[in-house]
């Protein structure tokens, strides 16, 4: 692909890019035409774009899918005053609190994930909370104590966060524990978003939130081309690219929050047997056919590290991948090889 004759490029915040090329004929009718919409939300930025040729339906679904999100964000963000996931952290320890379907569907995927991994993907890593600082509200560039790292690491165990279906609770067991849907929570909401989407009759679309992407149909005559950003080069850079038809997308990375401190760099997946930030991946990127799977597995599989990520993923049906190992090593799955298109090897640096 030459990145000059690139028309169009959206770039996500953390890792994704898609390229329009110009030599993408247009679509067969004249009265199609691509509608894009953002939204901030979950500390992401939300763009909705379709082909369509009534716009004023595409503007209403848009605006379902901002309000659909919102609502859930209100369910599961640690940030949102009397959140079904803070009143969950609050009674650690204590009691079982009522949850929503949704909710309980979460913490299922999370589980899932964090036993595919072992453990390494999960959500009760924040216990963590407030040692490590790297969100833009407070991030101050400080290793935290080690010996505050260890006192916490007791507290974290997906196994202790018990879900009953039956009664439409979840409970953490222990005072100290705390959940956090950031591995998940956006890709839930993906995949809603893809649901109402579609149920407003729209085929062609593309969902991008965060790190986060589902391309329905698609753009022109021929699918969404994805590129994956090239994790130590400028934040435009692709180093490969997919085409890509009703399937999602997910990277992590450790190149957006983050600092380098006497040479090393620290960034925000941290692993939960350690309490340190993962140091064996640069980036890496699932493909699937569920949002909320990709998202949980691009973090878990990133702190895994390159072989035993690779080998997970070989393992598990219906799902592809892309690593870039901390020594800059690229490696693609077996679904993937001959269908990921090479634009240059990644950047190596620190």
């Amino acid at each position: 692909m030459n990145m000059s004759t690139s028309l169009v490029r959206l770039f996500a915040a953390a890792g994704l890019l898609l390229t329009i090329s110009c030599t993408q004929t247009v679509p067969a009718s004249s009265r199609d035409r691509l509608v894009s919409r953002s939204n901030a939300a979950m500390g992401s930025e939300l763009e909705l774009t379709a082909r369509t040729t009534d716009e004023p339906a595409a503007e209403s679904a848009f605006e379902a899918v901002f309000q659909e999100v919102d609502r859930l964000e209100g369910l599961m963000s640690t940030w949102r005053e009397g959140s079904e996931i803070q009143r969950l952290n609050a009674a650690a320890g204590l009691h079982p609190v009522p949850v929503g379907t949704e909710l309980r569907d979460v913490l299922g995927m999370a589980r899932q994930v964090s036993e595919w991994t072992g453990g390494k993907f999960d959500v009760t890593f924040a216990a963590l909370s407030g040692l490590w600082k790297f969100d833009y509200q407070d991030q101050d560039n400080t290793i935290p104590d080690r010996n505050d790292v260890l006192r916490r690491l007791p507290f974290i165990n997906y196994r202790d966060l018990e879900v009953d279906e039956r009664v439409g609770t979840a409970f953490l067991r222990r005072q100290g524990m705390r959940a956090n849907l950031g591995g998940v929570g956006k890709g839930y909401a993906v995949d809603r978003a893809s649901d109402i989407l579609r149920r407003r009759g729209f085929h062609d679309f593309m969902i991008q939130f965060g790190g986060d992407m589902y391309v329905a149909g698609h753009r022109g005559d021929r699918p969404w081309r994805l590129g994956i950003r090239d994790p130590r080069g400028p934040a435009d850079r692709s180093f490969a690219a997919l085409d890509l038809s009703d399937s999602t997308f997910s990277t992590s990375g450790d190149y957006e929050r983050f600092f380098i401190k006497n040479g090393r760099r620290y960034h925000h997946i941290l692993d939960p047997d350690t309490g340190e930030p993962a140091g064996r991946c640069r980036s890496v990127t699932i493909v699937t056919d569920r949002a909320v799977m990709a998202d949980g597995l691009s973090t878990g599989v990133f702190i895994l590290g390159p072989e035993a990520g690779m080998a997970l993923i070989e393992r598990l049906p219906g799902v592809e991948g892309v690593i870039v190992s901390s020594k800059n090593e690229v490696l693609v799955s077996s679904g993937l090889k001959g269908r990921l298109i090479a634009i240059a090897p990644p950047t190596d640096a620190p």
